[in-house]
């Protein structure tokens, strides 16, 4: 990854999100942690300005902006009011002719269909939990406990408690009519791989780096249960998942353990056809790595696995966001030509 400062790094729009609905201490935060990126940013040689996006209405915030001289920083995962509007967002930059961080929006689209991006993980040969769609009733066949049972088209663990985790049939089918009654879509059951998790961070396009693995440690909890990154985990400081869940940084594996995770990740990350980077959340059992998740526009605040990761491998916070910067900038028509 280049560490090496330029003289004319180009201005960045970081495009946040600043939802009216949210609670004081989630303003507070996403305040906080947008203040510290805007400043690692600028520390690598970035002017950086803020377009926070409070309202629906995308093109109006953008409209003051000149596509030519800005690269998007793309951390807007939806419009406020519209859920599952990631895709939008980077369509409408695109209709503006705006040079965005990230993945585009075919690619945002997948991540939120399971059972599309698990067949293409089998089209490819990447190991991935054995799964069903369940579009009505149960599966009468299926046998396989644990299990996991998620929604089929969500994202952030929405939905995902330690009740989803279901040990018979009785389990199972109450779980798949809890997703259906309540959050009123299809169900994948799943194997529930009850193994050492890991999240790793991959940038780059073409040549893909990756960042020193992160693994979740779930040493605290007994019942496998709980051995999961829940909503709760992510999203509700003072909970018992959220405080007791440690990120270790980087994980401890053996020569195969590793090399086998990237290979995994890596071919995950091309299949997918993230852009710039992204992040692949698997679990190890029995001497094999299974893909749980694709993630193509990560969270980059300061206190999740990728700033861990980029730290483990030595960087400082502003590095890695500053690379993908970069990484735009060799697709922009005007200011790819004068880097």
């Amino acid at each position: 990854m280049e560490s090496k400062q330029r003289h004319a790094d180009p201005s960045v729009l970081l495009l946040h999100n600043l939802d009216p609905s949210w609670e004081v201490e989630a303003v507070r935060a996403a305040l906080s942690a947008v203040e510290q990126l805007g400043a690692a940013l600028e520390r690598e040689g970035h002017s950086v300005v803020e377009a926070p996006v409070r309202h629906p209405d995308l093109t109006r915030i953008l409209e003051p902006f000149d596509p030519n001289q800005f690269i998007v920083f793309n951390w807007c995962e939806e419009l406020p009011g519209l859920t599952h509007s990631d895709a939008r967002v980077t369509g409408i930059l695109e209709e503006m002719m705006f040079t965005y961080t990230g993945s585009a929006a075919d690619v945002l689209s997948l991540s939120w269909d399971k059972p599309a991006y698990k067949s293409l993980m089998e089209l490819h040969g990447i190991p991935t939990p054995r799964w069903r769609v369940v579009a009505s009733s149960p599966p009468e066949d299926w046998a396989n406990f644990p299990a996991i049972v998620k929604p089929a088209f969500e994202h952030c663990s929405v939905g995902i408690t330690p009740e989803s985790v279901v040990m018979d049939r009785g389990e199972l089918f109450s779980r798949i009519e809890f997703v259906q009654r309540q959050l009123r879509q299809q169900a994948i059951v799943e194997d529930f791989i009850d193994g050492r998790e890991f999240h790793v961070t991959l940038p780059g396009n073409g040549q893909v780096e990756i960042l020193p693995p992160a693994e979740m440690d779930y040493s605290a909890f007994d019942n496998p249960r709980e051995r999961l990154c829940s909503f709760d985990s992510k999203f509700t400081p003072g909970s018992i998942p959220y405080e007791s869940i440690e990120i270790r940084v980087p994980a401890w594996l053996n020569a195969h353990e590793k090399d086998q995770l990237r290979d995994v990740a890596v071919r995950t990350y091309q299949a997918f056809r993230c852009r710039d980077y992204g992040r692949i959340d698997l679990r190890g059992l029995n001497g094999r790595m299974y893909v749980l998740d694709v993630n193509p526009n990560p969270d980059i605040s300061p206190d999740t696995s990728l700033a861990l990761a980029a730290k483990a491998a030595g960087l400082t916070y502003g590095k890695v966001p500053s690379h993908l910067v970069r990484l735009a900038v060799a697709r922009h028509p005007l200011l790819g030509t004068m880097s």
